[in-house]
Parts: C-alpha cells; sequence; structure tokens
C-alpha cells in the first residue's frame, strides 16, 4: 500500500464513497494499523463491496499491478479449473509430504463484504449458507456451527479435528472491521468426513477448504473442482451468484486474493535444508511460503502466483514440481551442501 499511495491521491480520493458508504480511509485503515506487519507480501487494505474496485481504482490498479505481476485492467481473467488438466501431484513422497490442501474465498452478490456490512446482512447471509449448505449432497453432505451457540463439547470436536484454533480473529480483522459484533452470524461449516471446512462470515463471505493427508494434491483439487462448482450453481439458483468481474475474476475482500483466490498448500517435513542459513531465501525465489509448527515446516504456495490473469494450468503443476525439488534437495542435502547449487541454479 505504502508504495502506491501518495499524499497527492489520498487527497484526489479521500472524498469518494461507494454506495454503500465506504471510503478511502476505510479501504486503508488496516495498513495504517499494522504499517509494521510482519505478514509476507501484506496488501495493507480491503475493499467494503466489489464497487469499492471501481470508486477507488486509481488507488488499487496499480497495488493489484504491483501485487499481481502482469496485472492489466483492460485484460479478462481466464482460468482453467479441471482437475483433468492438471498433471503430476498425485504421487508426492508422502515420506516428506504430510497433507495437502486447497482453499479459495468467494463473496456474494448483493451484499456488502465483511469490513463493511451491517448486523442484517451478516445475518441474511449466514441464513442463506445454511440453506446452501443444506442442499450439498453425497460426500458434501454435512453440519454447520454456528459459533455463537457452540457447546463446549463441539468445541472440543471441532479443536480436536483442526477446524477450530486460538487466532480466529485477526489483528487485521480488529482494524478493517471484520471483526464487528463477533461471533454474531458467524460459522462453520463441515461435511461427515471433516475434509471440507468452509467458514462464513469471516474475511470473505465464504472461505472453502479441500485437505487430505497423505500427498495427492490432484484428488484434493479434484475435490475442490467439484465441491466449489456445485456450491456455486446451489447460490446461483437462489439468485445471490458469487461476485465475478472480467478484469479482476472472483472479487474478494484482499486484492492480494482476486482472480482465481486459490491457495494450495502442502504440509512437507524438511529436516536438514530447513535448518540451512539460506532457505528462506530459497523459498523466496520459488514464490514459497513459510510456516512453522515444532520441528515441522508447512511450505504454502503464495495465492499470488494463481490469481488474476494468471491460469491454475500450468502454474499449480509448476508448485509441484517445486515441492518435488525441495525434497530431492532433502535427500542429497546429509551428503552435500546442495543450498549454495540451488541458489546459483535460480540465479541463472
Amino acid at each position: 500500500m505504502a508504495n502506491v499511495l501518495t499524499v497527492q491521491m489520498y487527497k484526489r480520493l479521500r472524498g469518494r464513497a461507494t454506495q454503500s458508504g465506504f471510503t478511502l480511509d476505510d479501504v486503508i485503515q488496516p495498513g495504517v494499523d499494522q504499517s509494521e506487519h510482519s505478514c509476507v507480501r501484506m496488501s495493507g487494505c480491503v475493499a467494503g463491496d466489489a464497487e469499492s474496485y471501481t470508486v477507488f481504482m486509481q488507488f488499487f490498479d496499480p497495488l493489484i499491478e504491483l501485487y499481481h505481476s502482469g496485472y492489466q485492467a483492460s485484460e479478462k481473467h481466464k482460468s482453467d479449473m479441471n482437475p483433468e488438466n492438471l498433471k503430476g501431484g498425485s504421487d508426492l513422497d508422502g515420506q516428506y509430504v504430510l497433507g495437502c490442501s486447497v482453499s479459495a474465498g468467494r463473496n456474494v452478490d448483493g451484499f456488502s463484504f465483511p469490513p463493511h456490512c451491517s448486523r442484517g446482512e451478516r445475518r441474511a447471509l449466514e441464513k442463506l449458507a445454511i440453506a446452501a449448505f443444506h442442499e450439498m449432497d453425497d460426500e458434501f453432505k454435512g453440519t454447520y456451527h454456528s459459533l455463537k451457540n457452540l457447546s463446549e463439547e463441539d468445541c472440543q470436536d471441532l479443536t480436536n479435528a483442526g477446524i477450530l484454533t486460538d487466532n480466529l480473529v485477526t489483528p487485521k480483522m480488529f482494524s478493517s472491521g471484520m471483526a464487528r459484533d463477533w461471533p454474531d452470524a458467524r460459522g462453520v461449516w463441515h461435511n461427515d468426513m471433516k475434509n471440507v471446512i468452509v467458514w462464513v462470515n469471516k474475511e470473505d463471505h465464504l472461505r472453502i477448504t479441500f485437505m487430505q493427508q497423505g500427498g495427492n494434491l490432484k484428488q484434493v483439487f479434484t475435490q475442490y473442482s467439484l465441491g466449489i462448482k456445485m456450491l456455486e450453481e446451489i447460490y446461483c439458483q437462489k439468485k445471490h451468484p458469487f461476485i465475478w468481474k472480467d478484469n479482476l475474476g472472483y472479487v474478494l475482500t484482499c486484492p492480494s486474493e482476486l482472480g482465481t483466490g486459490l491457495r494450495a498448500s502442502v504440509h512437507i517435513r524438511l529436516k536438514y535444508i530447513s535448518k540451512h542459513e539460506k532457505f528462506d531465501e530459497i523459498l523466496q525465489r520459488l514464490r514459497l511460503e513459510k510456516l512453522t509448527a515444532g520441528k515441522m515446516h508447512f511450505l504454502k504456495v503464495l495465492p499470488f502466483l494463481i490469481s488474476v490473469h494468471l491460469c491454475v494450468m500450468p502454474l499449480l503443476p509448476l508448485k509441484v514440481v517445486f515441492v518435488i525439488f525441495l525434497i530431492r534437495t532433502e535427500l542429497v542435502f546429509p551428503k552435500f551442501n546442495y543450498c549454495s547449487f540451488l541458489l546459483m541454479a535460480l540465479n541463472c
């Protein structure tokens, strides 16, 4: 945000507002409150509704172009979500890969986004989501839990399943207004197998996650494609489609998530190379993000590579190649200091 917003731009745009009343001050508030946040590539701003990207396009367009390399406002976003076109990713080494997940956010037409929606809108969105979940069938049949009405037993079950965590509300949610009236009209749905999870009214209207143990990323992506298509068709039948714009793709609250909105993550154990002083630099060159928990290192594919104007195919297979690359490096690392060679190769 700081690389785009100037004093002149602020003076020019501060008097504008969307029809629902979202202003430039509302847009930039998270970046003002968290200017020294440690998050990787934090955009520092949010949209309060789909119109925000039009009313404040003089601010958003250069920021999106900076965040999503290759973005041009005049071009149309295209995305191939056909799992049959995904090459590789079905046999990642289970000795190193603990699990895979694919997630995406969606916002619903006709409502303001979480930073700006009213209590009434939020409750209407929850009611719409519950009705949609009720129509999910087969392997997507499941249960919705309202956070406001969670019993102690349900809370423990969801925590044990890895669905509930201690950091449900982040500093960004407070500063942007997403956490207003928490936990009213917030909840989480999961299928009976608890490998499909949908959060309602957090950062976006919906945050959908598909996950499973092991290294079959292709299978997870296949389930994701089937499940999100079913959910989208249900919302369309209810006259509330997911918001889509030709130049932006799926329109989400944070500009960093525009396009496919897709995040593909691989939980991978790297005992040796993770301790190398150049490990973080290697991940940065490969456009991977590291999350750590105890002795394990979790590598998450950064979403900006598969977002605005960038097709899932072949970029998701490219991420698969990067993961295989790291596993093979891990295999030879005890015998050779391979990290220096990696950096030389990546610089070529």
